[in-house]
């Protein structure tokens, strides 16, 4: 027996070999029995489906998942092993004060997944108790506990902006004295927390983001502003303009007229010389990023809070024959309110003085909308949040010995105590999201209304996604079975050949335990998997007729497919380029403080925009408080921990048990390694003008592996960060 001591009520088991010949692969820990009298269960490292499963077993394998189930009631502690559902209820802190206060996520009013119940408050303690937390998470803990809180204390005043870019600029060349840190913090925080020369205070220094190490002006140019959206943080939001005029759907009594003030007059005047605007509609050349009807709702309200503005936004591309995309227009829309009239405008690039300057901050409006967007629905609702329904419903209903189980725990691990600490310090009221994000408080009810809107299974696997947004239609005769309506997409031509790699892996595993159709069927482990997902984690949508049946090979395949590529793949691409193209903040500023200069200003606010442009925009971007806390969380979650699994790279016991998992296995990794070589020749070549050119950070978010820190690669099994 091999095991670990490691706190004296607790052991940790790793492995258990009888015989030379039967493994026990425990991984886990065994609780005193003063805390937990029940006797815990291991199985071998051979897989069984429920039917299979010796007779002598049966009735373990049962008492072991009604043990993880609970009965629901009480108070969870550090030592149980139970698994059950929750809504989101632990986000406010009214008891603290009523400005602290927010709905409950989950149910009709604000439809949401639901988390893992705990029964009580969440609270600092929670997090330091568990035993055995990831580099990932105690890095972002020091950072959320200790960084944060110092750069809050050190900068007095909350409101004040950078006075020139050259005190931008002064975070990487000199950083920010601070009262120095334990020892520990250092330890886990070396590249962010420095000992200062001369002195025993410390210096919050942030290295230089990879795009701007590269191309100081980058983040001022047009085709960078819409490059990024095909091979930057977020490019889950881009689509293909498929219909003309653009209008909303929201209520013109209430949110005013629905048509789009972008015009056909607008649009031949920016692509006049090329084409029409029925061409261009005809051809697929019309693109959009569209946060128009998903925040509009939310414009009034959040402009009652202070330091912070919103509109409802729709930004217009067009691509051009070498492959790129250049932007056409951006319309902002307030929506009317009791004193005033629905106000729009469109802008456009201008080559006069002052329409130039309200075209970059009419960009700025829009990178802040896209960033609040990547960091609450692609990032966190995409990911992290939605991957916690299908952890639980995995704990309570497929046995240790279940092959599926075994199959997507590389991909589930490390996520739940990652989520518990954004509820903790992130994503609750008052904390890191709300303070430093555009739309503030309402930051969750913005969340929650994209899950109730957008959110749907079936289109959660790259082809399904790239097709539902108008960038992919199904060709058989194309690799992939997929042609894209952008052919120089790095992020959906990286991740098609990562995406092809995991269902071909899936396939071979899922069709070596399910010969047959029938087998799935009579799986009572499986479909009560499959059923609890669909009916209780993400219950506020178990009607919908979209959810895939699970009958057959295919339709197994396709849902463990895709659950193992959330939790890899597209995590990996809204998350670890985070700091190179976030880290400088006028590139992917996440609040915008001010409104744009000529939505109904004053003669004095006019002419102080006319006389240092500069300074408006300035005023517009983050506060210093506001901005250091962000670049810090961002450093951390851009970072791979010295000790991170990466896709691939490691073979679970139960799967090298087994022959002819083990080769298939192989197959995988070899795919995998093969991407890699694929990743580096693309980026290089010149004809790839979207991932290849002076300048330019090579896309490279989607290769598998990586060593420690900030690398702008690698893809973790899971979301352990």
């Amino acid at each position: 027996m091999h095991s670990a001591l490691l706190l004296a009520k607790d052991v940790l088991n790793k492995k258990i070999v009888l015989n030379k010949n039967i493994t026990f692969t425990c991984e886990s820990w065994v609780a005193s029995k003063y805390d937990n009298p029940d006797k815990r269960i291991f199985f071998s490292d051979k897989s069984y489906l429920p039917s299979e499963t010796p007779e002598g077993l049966k009735s373990l394998r049962e008492k072991d998942m009604e043990s993880l189930r609970g009965n629901g009631q009480g108070d969870r502690k550090s030592s149980d092993r139970i698994y059950d559902y929750d809504v989101y209820d632990d986000l406010g802190a009214p008891d603290l004060s009523l400005s602290l206060a927010r709905p409950v996520l989950g149910g009709n009013d604000h439809p949401y997944p639901r988390r893992c119940r705990t029964g009580r408050p969440l609270s600092t303690k929670d997090f330091s108790e568990i035993k055995e937390v990831n580099f990932g998470a105690r890095a972002l803990y020091s950072v959320l506990h200790a960084v944060v809180p110092t750069l809050d204390a050190i900068i007095t005043d909350k409101d004040k902006g950078f006075p020139l870019f050259r005190t931008i600029d002064m975070l990487y060349d000199q950083g920010v004295n601070v009262p120095a840190p334990d020892n520990g913090l250092k330890t886990v925080l070396p590249r962010l927390v420095k000992g200062a020369v001369d002195t025993v205070d410390a210096v919050i220094q942030f290295e230089t983001p990879a795009t701007i190490d590269r191309d100081t002006f980058s983040w001022f140019r047009d085709e960078e502003f819409c490059r990024q959206m095909l091979a930057g943080l977020n490019p889950y939001t881009i689509q293909l303009v498929t219909e003309w005029p653009l209008t909303s759907k929201l209520d013109p009594q209430v949110y005013g007229p629905q048509e789009s003030g972008i015009t056909k007059e607008i649009v031949e005047q920016e692509i006049k010389g090329f084409m029409t605007l029925e061409q261009a509609l005809a051809e697929k050349k019309l693109f959009m990023l569209d946060y128009n009807d998903l925040l509009l709702p939310y414009v009034n309200k959040t402009r009652e809070l202070n330091g912070t503005t919103l509109y409802g936004s729709r930004t217009l591309m067009f691509l051009t024959p070498t492959g790129t995309l250049r932007p056409l227009a951006i319309e902002l829309t307030r929506p009317p309110s009791d004193d005033k009239p629905q106000w729009k405008h469109v802008y456009t690039p201008a080559w006069d003085a002052t329409g130039a300057w309200l075209w970059k901050m009419a960009k700025a409006q829009v990178l802040s909308h896209d960033s609040a967007y990547h960091q609450l629905v692609s990032h966190w609702l995409r990911t992290h949040c939605v991957m916690e329904p299908y952890i639980i419903a995995t704990n309570r209903h497929l046995s240790q010995m279940h092959p599926i189980r075994r199959l997507l725990l590389p991909h589930l691990r490390y996520t739940m105590q990652i989520n518990a600490l954004a509820r903790l310090a992130l994503i609750n009221a008052g904390g890191i999201i709300e303070s430093t994000f555009s739309p503030g408080k309402y930051s969750m009810q913005i969340c929650s209304d994209a899950y109730d809107q957008l959110w749907r299974f079936d289109q959660e696997s790259l082809p399904a996604d790239l097709i539902s947004r108008g960038l992919a239609v199904e060709d058989p005769n194309s690799p992939h079975g997929l042609k894209l309506t952008i052919e120089d997409y790095p992020y959906a031509n990286d991740g098609l050949l990562l995406w092809d790699a995991i269902k071909q892996w899936a396939t071979s595993y899922v069709n070596h335990y399910y010969p047959k159709a029938n087998l799935i069927e009579s799986d009572v482990e499986l479909r009560q998997w499959w059923d609890e997902i669909r009916t209780v984690g993400h219950g506020d949508k178990k009607d919908e007729p979209w959810w895939p049946q699970l009958k057959t090979q295919e339709d197994l395949i396709g849902i463990v497919s895709t659950i193992m590529w959330v939790g890899s793949g597209h995590h990996s691409a809204v998350n670890f380029g985070q700091y190179d193209f976030a880290g400088y903040f006028p590139n992917r500023p996440t609040m915008a403080r001010t409104k744009m200069p000529n939505e109904d200003p004053t003669e004095e606010e006019w002419q102080s925009f006319i006389k240092r442009p500069e300074d408006a925009l300035l005023k517009c971007f983050p506060s210093q408080i506001q901005a250091t806390q962000v670049m810090s969380v961002l450093d951390v979650l851009s970072s791979h921990s010295p000790d991170e699994e990466y896709i691939g790279g490691y073979i679970e016991p139960a799967w090298a048990a087994e022959p002819a998992i083990k080769a298939a296995f192989e197959e995988f990794r070899g795919s995998l390694e093969k991407l890699e070589g694929i990743i580096n020749s693309r980026n290089v070549n010149p004809k790839f003008h979207n991932r290849s050119g002076a300048g330019l950070v090579p896309y490279q978010l989607l290769k598998p592996f990586s060593g420690p820190g900030v690398t702008g690669r690698g893809v973790p099994n899971s979301i352990s960060i």
